[in-house]
C-alpha cells in the first residue's frame, strides 16, 4: 500500500468513530428512548491525481468500503465525483452515514447487548431508571445479579432510617456479600455516597459499632482483681464510671501490649489514624494523657488528631533527644504528609517541622518499635 492510500479512511476508522458514542452510552440510552441522531462521516479517499496513478487502489479501497457497508444494514455510503480534465471523472464514495441505531449496533456487533440492556431497564423500578440511563454500562456489568440488585433495593428503601443492620437482609435472593459487591450499584440508585460507612450512614442503617482496646489496673473501673485488659463498644466504654488518674495512648499494638500500666490509670491502643476512638472518651478529659507514635510526618499528624480531642495531651519518646539518640535505627517514611497541624504542642511542632523539611534526613523516619526499650521505659509514664 502506497503511503497516500495508508491515510484513505477504512472501515475500521468508521466503526471506531461510531464505537465513540457506543463507549460514551448514547447507542445504548438511544434503545430506550428513542431519540437518535444520525453519525455522517467525511470519507478521506483518492484525489484526482490518485486515481491516474494508482487506480487499482483506488478501486479496491472502493470496494472494501462498499462490502463493509453491507447494502445499508451498517452504512449508507454517500458517492461524489473526483477527477476533471486531464483524468476522467469517477465516483468514489464521500461520506459514510449512520441514519438509524440499527445500522450502528450491526456495524459494532452488539446487538446481544442493546436487547439485555432494554430488559434490564424494563425490570428496574422508577427509582432506578434514572441511574441507568446515567450508567448504561455499569449496568450491564451488573446483569448476572440484576434481579438481586432490585430486589436488595426495594428492601432497603423499604427498611431506609430503621437503624437495623444489612445483615438482617430479607430480600429473596439477597445476603450482604451482594450488597458489598454491588454498593456502587445501590448506592447510584439511592442517591447515597458509595463508601461503606457513608452509605450505611446516609441510609439510616446500624454501622458496625466502634470499639477501644486497653489495659488497666481493674480497679479504675471496679472489675473483680485478674482483670487488666479489654475490647469494649465505644459508646459503652464512653459512658463507664472511671477513676482512672492518668493514660497513655500507644501506636503500636506490640508496644502498647509491653508497656506498663500507670499508676491508677490505661494503657490504650491508638490504631494509628484510629486513635481518635480512644481519644474521645469523656473521662479522659479531665486526666494527663500521654501519647506515643512513630517520629514520622504521620505520627504528628495522629497526635494532633489525639490533641484535636483532648487539648492537654503531651508527647513521649517523640521528641529531638529521642530522635538523635537512635540515628542508627533511622528509616524512611514512604508517603509523608505537609499538612498543617494546628493542635500541636511548640515542641512537636519544632519536630514535625525539622521532618517535613528533611533538617536531619530525607523522609526520615523513627518507628516506635525501634526504640531501644531500656530508653523507653525510662521515660514512660509510671
Amino acid at each position: 500500500m502506497s503511503a497516500a492510500a495508508s491515510s484513505w479512511t477504512t472501515p475500521s476508522d468508521v466503526a471506531a468513530r461510531v464505537r465513540r458514542r457506543w463507549t460514551d452510552g448514547t447507542l445504548l440510552r438511544v434503545a430506550v428512548e428513542g431519540e437518535f441522531a444520525p453519525i455522517e462521516l467525511p470519507l478521506r479517499g483518492p484525489s484526482s491525481s490518485d486515481l491516474g496513478d494508482r487506480v487499482d487502489e483506488a478501486r479496491r479501497w472502493a470496494n472494501e468500503l462498499i462490502r463493509a457497508s453491507r447494502d445499508g444494514a451498517h452504512f449508507e455510503l454517500v458517492f461524489g465525483e473526483v477527477g476533471g480534465r486531464h483524468v476522467g471523472k469517477s465516483r468514489i464514495p464521500m461520506r459514510a452515514v449512520i441514519a438509524t441505531p440499527q445500522q450502528a449496533w450491526a456495524l459494532l456487533g452488539v446487538g446481544a447487548e442493546v436487547r439485555r440492556f432494554v430488559s434490564l431497564f424494563g425490570q428496574a423500578p422508577a427509582q432506578a431508571r434514572g441511574w441507568v440511563l446515567q450508567h448504561p454500562h455499569a449496568a450491564l456489568a451488573a446483569a448476572d445479579d440484576w434481579s438481586e440488585i432490585l430486589a436488595a433495593l426495594e428492601w432497603i428503601s423499604r427498611e431506609r432510617g430503621a437503624g437495623r443492620f444489612l445483615r438482617e437482609v430479607t430480600a429473596p435472593g439477597v445476603d450482604t456479600k451482594l450488597i458489598e459487591r454491588r454498593r456502587g450499584v445501590l448506592a447510584g440508585m439511592l442517591g447515597v455516597p458509595a463508601g461503606a460507612d457513608a452509605f450505611t450512614q446516609s441510609l439510616g442503617f446500624a454501622r458496625r459499632p466502634a470499639t477501644v482496646r486497653l489495659r488497666f489496673d481493674p480497679r479504675v473501673f471496679g472489675f473483680p482483681s485478674g482483670f487488666t485488659e479489654g475490647v469494649f463498644r465505644l459508646d459503652e466504654l464512653d459512658s463507664a464510671v472511671s477513676s482512672a488518674s492518668q493514660a497513655l495512648i500507644i501506636e503500636n499494638e506490640a508496644t502498647y501490649l509491653a508497656a506498663p500500666i500507670p499508676e491508677s490509670g490505661v494503657v490504650l491502643w491508638g490504631k494509628g489514624y484510629d486513635a481518635g476512638n480512644p481519644a474521645s472518651l469523656r473521662w479522659l478529659r479531665d486526666v494527663p494523657v500521654a501519647y506515643w507514635g512513630d517520629i514520622d510526618t504521620h505520627g504528628f499528624a495522629i497526635l494532633n488528631r489525639v490533641r484535636s480531642r483532648l487539648p492537654q495531651v503531651r508527647s513521649v519518646l517523640m521528641d529531638f533527644t529521642t530522635l538523635h539518640a537512635h540515628r542508627e535505627r533511622w528509616g524512611r517514611e514512604e508517603k509523608p504528609t505537609s499538612a498543617a497541624l494546628t493542635h500541636l504542642a511548640p515542641e512537636d511542632t519544632d519536630v514535625y517541622a525539622a521532618l517535613v523539611t528533611d533538617r536531619h534526613g530525607e523522609r526520615l523516619r523513627l518507628e516506635q518499635e525501634r526504640v531501644d526499650w531500656t530508653w523507653a521505659l525510662e521515660r514512660l509514664p509510671r
